[in-house]
C-alpha cells in the first residue's frame, strides 16, 4: 500500500458512504479534457470547507492505478460521460498534502526535502527497473528517469499547496524556495499529465518567481468555468433540504450568497452540518480563518472599520482585486485586505460590479463576533440601536424613532472618527 504514489480510494469511499453526499463527479469530464494539454496545470483556491479536498480525493479514486474504483462511481454523473472508461484507474498518481509535512514552524526548513524523500522512496519500490534512482535522488530527477524508461507520465494531486504562505507569513526566503521547488517540478516537464493544486490562496505573486504562472487559476475572484463544482448550488441545496426535512428558506438566509461568476454557491460544510444537526447557526467559529479575521479587524487597515460598518448594514464596497499579492501579509491598500477576505470566505465578490459584500447571516455573525472580541463596543451598540429603530418604525412610534435616529447618528459619527484616528 502506498501513501503518496498510486494511493487507494479510501477517502472517496468514505465520502460517498456518508449520510450527506452531493455528486460533483462531472468535474472529472473537465480534468479529462485538459490531460496533456496547455491547460493541464490547475490551481483551485477556495475557502476552507468548500469541497477542495473532496474533489482531490475523487480524482485520486478515479485516476490512481493503486485502486479499483468502478463500483464507487456507479450511478454517478461521471459514469455517463464519454471519457470516463478511458482513464478510470489508468494513471500513475502522486498525491501530496503539504500540510502533513508542515505541522509546525520547525518544519519550514526541512519540509521540501522530507516531501521529496517520502515520494522518491515509494517510487523506488514501485519502479524497481529504474535502478539509478536512490533515496537521495531529487524528485524531478527521479520522475524524469521513470518517464524516460516507461514513457508514461504522472498526475499530481497537491492539497493545501499554500499552507507555506500561511505558516511562514514573514519568511520570504522560505516562500521563494518553495516556489522554486514547484517551478522546477512542473514547468516544462514531460512527465506531467495533469497537475491539480488546491489551497485557500491563489498562487503567490513574486516577481520572477511568478514563473509558475503556467497554472490556470480558478479562484473566488475568478472561478472561470468551475464555479459549480466547488460549493453547493441552489438546486442541490433544495434537493437536500427536501430529503432531510429542513426549511430551504432558512438555509438560504443563513448560508447562501457566495457569487462565483453567474451562479450562487452555498458553503457546503455549513449546509451539511445544518442538514445533519437541524440547528441553524454559524459553523465557522474556531477555524484558522476565524482567527485571521480577528487579526485583520484589530489592524483596522486603511479604513477597514468603515468598510465593515457599511457592509454590516447590507452595503457593498467597490474594490480592485488585481493589486492583491496572494499572501496574508502584503497589504498596500484596503482593497488588498478585502480581497484576502474574499479568498478566506468572509466576503463574496460580484465580478460584474467589482463589489464585495457579506454573503449571508452566518458570516455576519462571524463579523459581529470578531468585532465584539476586538473591542468595537461602539459599533455593537449602534447595531443594537438600529434593530430597535427598525422595530419602532414598524410600530410607527414617531417619538421613539426620532430619538433613536439622533442617538445612532452620534454613535456612528464617533465610531468613524475613532477609526480615522486609529
Amino acid at each position: 500500500m502506498s501513501t503518496y504514489v498510486n494511493p487507494e480510494n479510501t477517502a472517496f469511499r468514505e465520502a460517498i458512504n456518508s449520510k450527506i453526499y452531493v455528486d460533483k463527479s462531472e468535474f472529472i469530464s473537465y480534468t479529462n479534457s485538459v490531460l496533456n494539454t496547455k491547460q493541464k496545470n490547475m490551481c483551485v483556491s477556495r475557502p476552507r470547507r468548500f469541497g477542495k479536498s473532496m474533489a482531490a480525493d475523487m480524482l485520486i479514486a478515479y485516476y490512481s492505478k493503486g485502486c479499483r474504483s468502478a463500483e464507487l462511481f456507479q450511478g454517478l454523473k461521471a459514469e455517463k460521460t464519454e471519457s470516463f472508461g478511458k482513464h478510470l484507474n489508468q494513471h500513475n498518481v502522486i498525491r501530496l498534502d503539504v500540510q502533513q509535512f508542515l505541522e509546525s514552524q520547525q518544519d519550514l526548513k526541512t519540509f521540501i526535502a522530507e516531501m521529496e524523500k517520502a515520494v522518491v522512496e515509494e517510487l523506488t519500490e514501485l519502479f524497481p527497473d529504474c535502478q539509478k534512482i536512490h533515496s537521495d535522488t531529487r524528485l524531478k530527477t527521479a520522475l524524469n528517469k521513470i518517464f524516460n524508461h516507461t514513457k508514461k507520465g504522472f498526475i499530481f494531486i497537491i492539497d493545501e499547496w499554500d499552507c507555506v504562505f500561511r505558516l511562514a507569513k514573514n519568511h520570504t526566503d522560505i516562500q521563494k524556495d518553495y516556489l522554486d521547488f514547484l517551478r522546477g517540478l512542473f514547468k516544462g516537464q514531460n512527465y506531467v499529465d495533469l497537475a491539480y493544486m488546491t489551497g485557500i490562496l491563489p498562487i503567490k505573486k513574486y516577481g520572477d518567481h511568478s514563473a509558475i504562472n503556467i497554472f490556470d487559476e480558478y479562484s473566488m475572484i475568478s472561478p472561470k468555468n468551475l464555479g459549480k463544482y466547488f460549493g453547493f448550488t441552489e438546486d442541490e441545496v433544495r434537493k437536500q433540504c427536501d430529503m432531510h426535512g429542513v426549511d430551504y428558506d432558512e438555509v438560504e438566509k443563513w448560508y447562501d450568497g457566495y457569487r462565483l461568476g453567474d451562479i450562487h454557491i452555498y458553503n457546503p460544510k455549513s449546509v451539511a452540518d445544518v442538514l445533519m444537526w437541524k440547528e441553524f447557526q454559524s459553523y465557522w467559529t474556531g477555524t484558522e480563518t476565524y482567527e485571521a479575521l480577528k487579526i485583520y479587524i484589530d489592524m483596522n487597515f486603511d479604513g477597514l472599520k468603515e468598510a465593515v460598518i457599511k457592509m454590516l448594514g447590507n452595503g457593498r464596497c467597490v474594490i480592485d482585486p488585481t493589486t492583491f499579492q496572494n499572501d496574508m501579509t502584503t497589504f498596500q491598500v484596503k482593497d488588498d485586505l478585502l480581497t484576502l477576505l474574499v479568498h478566506l470566505g468572509y466576503l463574496t465578490y460580484d465580478r460584474g460590479r467589482s463589489e464585495v459584500f457579506i454573503p449571508n447571516l452566518e458570516i455576519s455573525q462571524e463579523f459581529l463576533r470578531a468585532i465584539n472580541v476586538s473591542g468595537w463596543s461602539g459599533l455593537i451598540q449602534a447595531l443594537e440601536q438600529s434593530e430597535t429603530l427598525l422595530k419602532d418604525t414598524w410600530k410607527m412610534n414617531n417619538k421613539a424613532v426620532s430619538a433613536e435616529i439622533s442617538a445612532i447618528h452620534d454613535q456612528t459619527a464617533s465610531t468613524t472618527c475613532i477609526g480615522k484616528r486609529a
